[in-house]
């Protein structure tokens, strides 16, 4: 006679065993009808699942955050289906699921279209319509082997080969067709619906370009049509702001397979590089820190000290010289901050003493994982670490949260998820060590009153961290931002500092620290964000001066060499085109302002001034039009329609 515990803390008794279908029958026809699967003390399972003993149970119905995961892995199973139902003799391999969908890879003798994908999805809806029920089957792990042997399904077999010897094998079946997977699964396919085939790439089985290659159709599923068009309107507008586009169409930078991984920033685009550095240095130096630069290259014997060279080598670049030692290129700035902590003796005096660094990291990422600025080989961290004692560590991690928080307001984003990331299976140092630096960090955000999510065992090996996530004009999130605490670097390399005592044996709490992340990456982020419309202050060029006529010419190029005496980056068109078209080039170009100057406004000494998107600002002097970019770009989060 279960007891079942529902969340809001009522229980139900029932005389015999009862499924989770039954129970949200048993509470209401609305609730069982909305049922996609379960909770029963802590693990999701699907809705047929018979509860025999008192449980706890949550009800999962496409309200909740877990059901998407649910949603698009049975989409997966469907997609699946009617792929082998209009594809005979295609084989099925894995098909999990991905950030905002799923995919599914193929072996197929088909080379499969964007045309199939209207086909497929046409046979996917089809097999909605029939409302197939999603059942889950226990096998024996001979009888699994048996039987996907005789399917003809090979990967499938390779997969149950590779299990343990006692691990559960479990299959799940809609209408007369199968595969083998974990679950849970919705109930039945009439639950699904609201999905969209979205690309065919290539893929190697288990990732290994040494294996068969596969076919991977990717696809997107949502909880609702309501939800999957606005999910297929934001990716639409997302293309639109491809940042790789818009840098190519302002000419920001590009790359090239002679440096995989590594940006060629052009003139424009290293002016808004150094705009960049040159803001987060003010606000460093504001904030109490001071900025030194390490070796790109460093010796084995420090990445091993550190604990990178068995933690991280295979993403790392290394060489071996004649003389047989190995150096390797830093994929982190944190073994050379602490060489740099470690010369000199240090007091408690010197502490919190907070090291900057705009330093260049290189690490190992696969050709398939770049993609533009968001994911290079190359990158520029804007790092920081900080050294300071225990009774310091809890305020500067306040100190830090706040500082990036405000960094992030100058760029217009209000929106920042904090997230929380514990000690991973993976690590360094004793439980006592991680027991301090997680409520070092957990304090902090409760000091300030911060909400955040935790994300248990996702920590870095030497320390806990927390990441800061920012949300873009159009609802997309971006990871930046960064704070970890550490007391296991200090002690591998074995840094002190002199305590109120005179005592010799005092180790520092390392905090490491960036708020871009990394410089590349958080310009691709800005260039997306605003669609190229950079606010005024970070413009690649603020104002472009154009004449109607060549009579205007020297009188253009006295405006941009007066503006550019203040500091303002201006420059001329002078072309031989109708000024019309001019205008209309540099309102392409995403500038700020154009000045047109013809006859009237060089005998007048002024300018006739257009923000973005054609508005008209009327005729101001140069010195009025100067006073007025000036605060426009002391004004650094402003990017409207007439700037």
């Amino acid at each position: 006679m279960p007891v079942i515990t529902l969340p809001d803390g009522s229980s139900r008794k029932f005389d015999n065993a009862i499924t989770i279908y039954d129970v949200a029958a048993d509470i209401g026809a609305g609730l069982a009808k909305a049922t996609l699967a379960g909770v029963v003390d802590g693990r999701e399972v699907d809705a047929s699942y018979s509860i025999e003993s008192d449980a706890e149970l949550r009800i999962i119905t496409g309200r909740d955050d877990q059901a998407l995961e649910i949603l698009r892995h049975s989409t997966a199973h469907l997609l699946a289906q009617a792929v082998q139902q209009l594809f005979p003799g295609t084989q099925v391999t894995i098909g999990p699921t991905v950030e905002d969908g799923f995919y599914y890879d193929f072996a197929s003798d088909h080379n499969f279209s964007l045309e199939d994908l209207e086909k497929i999805e046409a046979k996917m809806q089809e097999l909605v319509t029939d409302d197939l029920p999603v059942s889950r089957l226990v096998y024996s792990r001979e009888q699994a082997l048996a039987m996907f042997r005789e399917m003809g399904e090979h990967y499938k077999v390779e997969i149950i080969e590779e299990l343990p010897e006692d691990e559960e094998i479990s299959v799940y079946q809609q209408g007369d067709w199968m595969d083998l997977c974990r679950g849970p699964h919705v109930p039945s396919t009439g639950k699904l619906g609201a999905f969209k085939l979205t690309k065919v790439a290539g893929a190697y089985w288990r990732g290994d370009a040494n294996n068969q290659q596969l076919q991977r159709i990717y696809g997107t599923a949502w909880s609702s049509p309501k939800e999957l068009k606005a999910y297929l309107n934001r990716i639409a507008e997302a293309e639109k702001r491809d940042h790789r586009k818009i840098g190519r169409k302002l000419g920001l930078f590009h790359f090239s397979d002679d440096a995989p991984g590594s940006v060629f920033w052009h003139p424009r685009g290293w002016t808004m590089f150094r705009e960049l550095l040159e803001y987060m240095r003010g606000r460093q130096d504001a904030a109490g820190y001071v900025e030194v630069n390490t070796p790109d290259v460093m010796d084995r014997s420090l990445w091993e000290t550190s604990g990178h060279w068995f933690n991280y080598r295979e993403n790392m670049f290394s060489t071996q010289t004649e003389d047989e030692r190995i150096f390797a290129l830093k994929p982190m700035n944190c073994p050379g901050s602490v060489s740099m902590f470690a010369q000199g003796l240090k007091s408690y005096r010197d502490l919190p003493l907070r090291m900057a660094e705009f330093g260049k990291v290189h690490r190992y990422e696969p050709s398939g994982a770049l993609h533009g600025l968001m994911r290079v080989r190359h990158f520029t961290q804007d790092d920081a670490h900080i050294y300071c004692t225990e009774e310091q560590m809890e305020q500067e991690c306040i100190d830090v949260v706040a500082l990036v928080l405000d960094i992030y307001k100058d760029f217009g984003f209000d929106d920042v998820v904090i997230k929380l990331s514990t000690r991973p299976e993976n690590r360094i140092g004793s439980d006592e060590i991680w027991d301090k630096l997680e409520g070092a960090l957990s304090n902090a955000l409760d000091v300030m009153g911060l909400d955040y999510v935790l994300f248990p065992g996702e920590g870095a090996f030497y320390g806990p961290k927390l990441e800061f996530v920012l949300r873009d004009a159009i609802g997309r999130d971006w990871q930046c931002g960064t704070l970890q605490v550490d007391m296991n670097l200090p002690e591998r390399f074995d840094i002190i500092y002199v305590d109120e005592d005179g005592n010799r044996d005092k180790r520092p709490v390392m905090l490491h620290r960036a708020l871009f992340g990394s410089l590349e990456r958080f310009i691709g982020i800005l260039i997306e964000h605003f669609e190229g419309n950079f606010p005024v202050w970070l413009a690649p060029q603020q104002a472009v001066v154009v004449n109607i006529t060549d009579k205007q010419r020297d009188y253009a190029e006295e405006v941009v060499s007066i503006l550019k005496a203040q500091g303002f980056r201006v420059a001329t068109d002078l072309r031989n085109e109708k000024v019309g078209f001019k205008i209309r080039e540099a309102e392409l170009s995403k500038m700020p302002y154009v000045l047109v100057v013809g006859e009237k406004e060089r005998e007048a000494g002024t300018v006739a001034v257009r923000g973005r998107h054609g508005a008209d600002l009327g005729i101001m002097s140069i010195a009025d039009f100067g006073t007025h970019l000036q605060a426009a770009i002391a004004n650094k989060s402003v990017v409207n329609k007439a700037t």
